[in-house]
This record gives structure tokens, C-alpha cells and sequence, in this order.
């Protein structure tokens, strides 16, 4: 009962996903798309291999309307499961022609802890409809009042994959606001401009730097910590990832991708 009444909901605000001026152009990513990334944790001056992540662009369609279905994964290796184990799955619907969500959902657990949430995005009224539910707790249904710009955490990673930074100067912030734990948080990103580093996988490549304000939760820390590199091309690519958790601090470095939307250009040659 409770999936046919959040579908019909995500019917009802169809109409409505393309009305706002919160659109992006995509010409980054496509359907197909996939990441993997090594975590790398560390505690002290001891580096360690963590974990993975991942990360998948497919297609859906919901009443005959072309949707990205955008799914996330994070793992730890189970030898190290003793001290912190991580399964977090995260998924989200988006209007393929203006990457506003229409459906998310989380299931994380995380240490000792679980959480799931289930978001139903209504554009004309600017709620969203959710059901939650943290360990063993009951589910609970309620309503987020939201503004006509807000994403969840996972279509904002590839909002921002979108954005043309050619159009900001350095330390410029881009906001961005997002929907977590039942609240909506105005936020922005921080445009460092570009860099070029060495990169293990890729070699010598051209990036460009940015900063995404967090909201502080059970692994991150709020505030401008994580800095993030992506490849200074069509594509976007995320390559790599540093930040402080709330104990230590994690690296992810990107370790095979495909599908890519565009031709790769973003790598030095060698003169």
C-alpha cells in the first residue's frame, strides 16, 4: 500500500518537475555511466585500504517519461568490519531533461547503526513526502517543506558535475541546497579553480578543484573539510576525494570507469 500511494505521488509531480528554473544543461554524463573508487583510511600516520565505493547512471521510465536512475554504493572490506562496518546504498530518481528529483531513498548502516528514508519529491507544493525509519524504530511518515530548488544528496553530486565553472573566479561559492535527515540545508560549492596533479591511474591530468559545504552526520564533519578533483573536461570526472571524518580522515581515488558521455582530454601529454 505504502509503494502505490508513493507512486501515485511521484505521478502527480510530474506535471510539475519542469516548471522551476533550477535546471541544469547536461552535457556531461549518460546513461551507462559507472565509477568505482578505493577508500583509503587513516588513523594516526597509518594509510589503509578501506574500502570501495561506486557509483551508476541507468535509465528508467515513469509514465512514459524518461527518468536517470542514479545509484550509489559504499562498502567497507570486511576485514575491517570489526571496528567500523559500512553497507550504504543510495538511490535517486531525476527528470532526465532537468535533473530535478522526483524519488530518493537511503539505506545505510553504519557502524551499529541503520537508517532508511524514502523521499517523494512535490514540486507544485514544495514538500517532500517521506518515510523513515532508524534501527528498530517504527516507520515514521511525514512531510519536509522544501524551496523549489532543492536536491537530494545524490542528484546534487551530479547537479554539480553540470555546473560551468568557467563562469565563476576562484573562491566564488555556487549554492546548492539539499534535503538529509529530514531537513533542507541551504548550501554552496566552492570553486578553488584548476590544478593539475598526478594521478596513480590516469597519469598527469587536468582538473578543476572545488569545496562542497557539508553537513556535519555520523561520518562526515561539517564545513568546507572535503576537497574534490574532477577531470577539466566535458566529463567531469570525479578523481579524487580527501577529507577529515569524524574520526581520522578518508582519501577516495577513482580505480576504473565507463561509459563516458565525451572523448577524455584532459591529460597532459608528455613533450
Amino acid at each position: 500500500m505504502k509503494r502505490a500511494i508513493f507512486f501515485l505521488l511521484i505521478l502527480l509531480n510530474l506535471s510539475a518537475s519542469a516548471q522551476n528554473n533550477c535546471s541544469v544543461t547536461n552535457k556531461t554524463f549518460k546513461t551507462g555511466e559507472q565509477f568505482t573508487f578505493k577508500i583509503y583510511y587513516n588513523w594516526g600516520a597509518i594509510w589503509m585500504a578501506a574500502g570501495e565505493a561506486s557509483c551508476a547512471v541507468q535509465s528508467a521510465t515513469v509514465a512514459g517519461k524518461p527518468m536517470y536512475h542514479f545509484i550509489s554504493y559504499g562498502t567497507t572490506y570486511s576485514k575491517y568490519d570489526w571496528f567500523y562496518k559500512v553497507r550504504d546504498k543510495y538511490e535517486s530518481y531525476a527528470d532526465s531533461a532537468t535533473l530535478r528529483p522526483l524519488r530518493f531513498t537511503r539505506e545505510v548502516h553504519e557502524g551499529g547503526n541503520y537508517n532508511f528514508d524514502d523521499y517523494v519529491f512535490n514540486a507544485r507544493k514544495n514538500k517532500i513526502y517521506s518515510a523513515s525509519r532508524k534501527n528498530k524504530s517504527t516507520t515514521k511518515l511525514d512531510s519536509i517543506n522544501i524551496t523549489p530548488c532543492t536536491n537530494d544528496v545524490l542528484t546534487a553530486i551530479y547537479y554539480a558535475r553540470c555546473i560551468d565553472f568557467s563562469k565563476y573566479k576562484i573562491k566564488d561559492s555556487i549554492p546548492i541546497t539539499f534535503v538529509l535527515d529530514g531537513q533542507n540545508y541551504p548550501s554552496y560549492v566552492r570553486y578553488l579553480g584548476t590544478e593539475t596533479i598526478k594521478d596513480e591511474f590516469l597519469g598527469t591530468v587536468r582538473c578543476i578543484k572545488f569545496r562542497p559545504r557539508l553537513i556535519e552526520g555520523t561520518i562526515f564533519k561539517g564545513g568546507e573539510g572535503m576537497t574534490v578533483w574532477v577531470t577539466d573536461d566535458e566529463n567531469r570526472m570525479p578523481l579524487y576525494v580527501e577529507t577529515p571524518i569524524v574520526i581520522g580522515s578518508i582519501k577516495a581515488y577513482l580505480i576504473n570507469y565507463s561509459g563516458l558521455r565525451n572523448k577524455m582530454n584532459c591529460k597532459e601529454i608528455k613533450k
